[in-house]
């Protein structure tokens, strides 16, 4: 109701101001004639490699779904695939409830959308169409990686936790990474077919505006799939972890209600939501680039095309070399792992993110060469774009990196978080943890600041700056930070694989708990004779606790690397915020410098930074307070119903609960989502160089807090899983200050922390059409309109915490 009302009155407020365009925006991208740009002495044309790209999308995710028939046809025993299906089934009534939901925000854009291509940028009815199908476009491919990434992992946790009963710790590793592998393949291959379509089949008029919509579309999904999720997620785990402590239960305890919905929420937040992320950041990245190569260079066709062809080559060859460099790693860990009865699991994973890396970096440089080598007037400029992307590669390997210091089991950090532990309880257990996230958040950002300054270097080479014409030559650096961030996803698949190895690791360890597989009269004889092989009980669940804390490391080490995107990619964004402003006050004042309005010296981009800032901290409140609220709820209900006489899992209590996590994460979302959705455009419509400020504000804020959040969070996860696994300490006054000291960690990592990269990227990308819309109103009707926006935002920004709160006397009602 509150949506269909703002939708309304936002298509009301926004219809009153038909002002005459100026056509110099987002929505006038030209893209060239690519068939006009040749390589190879013309044998090769740019329509060609997008042919050829087709192809190896198509080919992508071809073997995605192979890996699925793959994984599914593995064996399992029938108690652990029973209790597979049951968390699958959860799943699918989530999904379900979150596409109604997407349905209804989708109308909220739309209405912006349409009064923005339909009236501003003059389209036709038809092509405006077109634009919201992008969007549409967009929605639907996060939201159906979403589904094949959860269908893969549910059917992947039975099978890696049936593995396991063969002591052989690499088989059952190398489940959760094929399946983590080929939600990564089949992402990225489905992302760069809908570009390439889109770049090839519209007509080139059309073909920016459809990008603007479809990564509209793209953040649109991966927002909500991303903050309800994690909202879900963390009520679930938090509620099933408290039990362990009040009820003395041991992990994934079938009599426990919340461990079905924890199991359920491993799916919506660390499956459901990275790989909808990973889909928007993969595909903003690009649209960020061609939007900055189009509006750039739009003197320069020929070299523009040339361009836009290359940097489609290098995500053609990436989808490449990411499944080589897998192939690779599965063969050296096979030889150097394959009969190791015990070895750390983290080092596979590590050895596959390096490979990859200098693969990438190799082909990078190789690929480069042959297509701009020669290119006329610009024969060194292959070498200086190589080095940047490669960049951005080497920090997705270094940015894990400097992660695992932070949150790895064999962290020092984390060892220091369990024997604080020891003789402080939880108080020194949290406090430690702080520590880490805070130390963590100071070296990872010098990291990504070394990274980002090596290549504002590159930037002033002679090469990058011949490109650029005179009156964007200030842009160079902004080109090259685009870069850096393209060159982070150069090695996309690899880095979702990594990061979709957690949750099912971590549902392999509760499936396995849940399946009784033990208790069952003769099944050690059973399974002998049905599979071959006598199962080791203890050694299988010893080996899945360590796997869940490898899966827990690398979880934590993709996050820092998507939020980096998003920092380093909106910088791209902005610069067309900038030529949009540029032209629209020159044609009013020719001696007008939006530079010079930038400048820290003017009020206006200071004042918003700080208000960017404040946002930042207003959403990590909100989203915690959510989930807060929602684990309140769910350990009400848990210790109402628990039925500590019980064998099996109680059906019904498990669906209550998972109930209660979808209500609080689908409240807690429309709350932010609204006040994330108001601030955008009212703040836009007050001061277009105030906008810009709050948007590198939350960016540069949102950098350092969700690096803080995420490693704090690992740093208590892990520092709980040495006490389960190398000390085998449970059920000990240890082992219950680790437990509460993982309960703050789940809100920091897995829901405020992760949730930031699509907020920022939504904001921004939003922002392209919110500061055009604005700049074209009358000075009061838009003051007027942004004064009761804003009213809208700061009502939602209280009712995410008043109507989200914790009555005192809660329990009694």
């Amino acid at each position: 109701m509150i949506l269909r009302r703002l939708s309304k009155l936002g298509a009301a407020l926004l219809a009153a101001s038909v002002i005459p365009a100026l056509r110099a925006s987002e929505s006038d991208i030209k893209i060239p004639d690519l068939t006009s740009v040749s390589f190879f002495g013309g044998s090769l044309t740019g329509m060609n490699v997008l042919m050829i790209g087709l192809v190896v999308c198509a080919l992508g995710v071809v073997y995605g779904w192979m890996q699925y028939i793959q994984t599914r046809n593995l064996p399992v025993h029938a108690s652990m695939g029973a209790v597979s299906q049951i968390i699958w089934e959860t799943c699918k009534t989530y999904l379900f409830q979150q596409g109604k939901f997407l349905a209804v925000l989708w109308v909220l854009i739309a209405v912006c959308m349409t009064y923005y291509f339909g009236v501003l940028s003059q389209n036709s009815a038809a092509h405006v169409v077109i634009i919201l199908l992008a969007s549409v476009l967009g929605i639907l491919g996060s939201y159906g990686v979403a589904w094949f990434g959860i269908r893969i992992n549910t059917v992947a946790n039975s099978r890696a936790a049936f593995s396991a009963l063969k002591g052989n710790p690499l088989a059952t590793l190398l489940i959760p990474l094929k399946s983590g592998m080929s939600v990564g393949l089949l992402l990225v291959a489905i992302e760069l077919f809908f570009m390439i379509c889109i770049l090839a089949f519209l007509p080139k008029d059309l073909a920016g505006p459809c990008f603007i919509g479809f990564a509209i579309g793209e953040s649109l999904g991966a927002s909500a799939l991303r903050i309800c999720g994690g909202i879900f997620t963390k009520i679930a785990d938090i509620g099933a972890d408290l039990m362990k402590i009040v009820f003395n239960l041991p992990e994934d305890d079938p009599r426990n209600p919340g461990v079905i919905a924890d199991c359920t929420g491993d799916n919506a937040g660390d499956s459901v939501g990275p790989t909808a992320d990973g889909f928007e950041t993969y595909g903003v990245t690009g649209v960020a680039l061609i939007a900055f190569l189009a509006l750039a260079l739009a003197a320069n066709p020929a070299l523009c095309a040339t361009l836009i062809v290359w940097l489609f080559a290098m995500r053609i060859l990436m989808v490449i070399t990411s499944l080589v460099s897998y192939w690779v790693n599965d063969a050296v860990s096979r030889s150097i792992w394959g009969n190791a009865k015990n070895f750390n699991l983290e080092h596979p994973l590590t050895n596959l993110v390096w490979i990859t890396s200098i693969i990438c970096i190799i082909v990078t440089f190789a690929s480069t060469y042959l297509l701009l080598a020669k290119l006329p007037g610009h024969e060194g400029l292959w070498w200086v774009l190589s080095s940047i992307i490669s960049l951005g590669t080497i920090a997705g390997a270094l940015i894990p990196e400097f992660t695992k210091i932070f949150t790895s089991t064999e962290s020092r950090h984390v060892r220091e978080v369990v024997t604080s532990s020891k003789q402080g309880g939880a108080s020194l257990n949290i406090l430690s943890g702080l520590v880490a996230g805070n130390y963590s958040a100071f070296w990872t950002g010098l990291c990504i600041l070394s990274l980002m300054f090596g290549a504002y270097c590159f930037s002033g080479n002679a090469a990058v700056q011949a490109m650029m014409p005179d009156q964007f030559r200030f842009a160079a650096p902004i080109f090259a930070f685009g870069l850096v961030a393209f060159g982070f996803l150069g090695m996309g698949p690899v880095t979702i694989a990594v990061d979709s190895f957690g949750p099912v690791t971590d549902n392999a360890q509760s499936v396995y708990e849940l399946s009784q597989i033990e208790a069952k009269p003769g099944i050690s004889a059973e399974i002998e004779r049905d599979f071959g092989f006598k199962p080791d009980f203890e050694g299988a669940k010893h080996q899945l606790e360590k796997g869940d804390g490898a899966g827990n490391t690398f979880k934590a080490t993709a996050k820092p690397v998507l939020i980096g995107t998003a920092v380093v990619g909106a910088t791209t964004m902005v610069f067309g915020i900038i030529m949009m402003l540029q032209a629209h006050y020159q044609a009013i004042n020719p001696a007008f410098n939006v530079l010079e309005r930038l400048s820290l010296v003017h009020p206006e981009a200071l004042m918003g930074l700080l208000m960017g800032g404040a946002v930042i901290y207003w959403f990590t409140g909100a989203s915690t307070q959510a989930v807060v609220t929602g684990a309140y709820r769910a350990v009400v209900y848990i210790k109402d119903n628990m039925k500590l006489d019980a064998t099996t899992a109680a059906t019904e209590a498990s669906k209550e609960v998972v109930k209660i996590c979808t209500q609080y994460a689908q409240k807690g979302m429309i709350n932010i989502f609204i006040v994330i959705f108001c601030f955008a455009l009212a703040l836009a419509f007050f001061d277009p160089f105030f906008f810009i400020g709050y948007l590198v504000g939350m960016a540069f804020f949102g950098l350092f807090q969700a690096i803080f959040m995420a490693n704090a969070g690992g740093a208590w996860d892990n520092a709980k899983k040495i006490v389960e696994v190398d000390l085998k300490m449970k059920n000990t006054p240890l082992h219950a200050a680790t437990v509460v000291g993982d309960t703050v960690g789940d809100p920091f990592k897995d829901t405020s922390s992760v949730s930031l990269n699509p907020v920022i990227k939504f904001t921004t990308l939003f922002g392209l059409l919110a500061v055009e819309i604005a700049v074209k109103m009358p000075d009061m009707l838009k003051h007027t309109l942004g004064g009761i926006i804003l009213v809208i935002a700061l009502v939602f920004v209280y009712r995410s915490f008043y109507n989200m709160r914790i009555p005192v006397d809660a329990k009694k009602s």
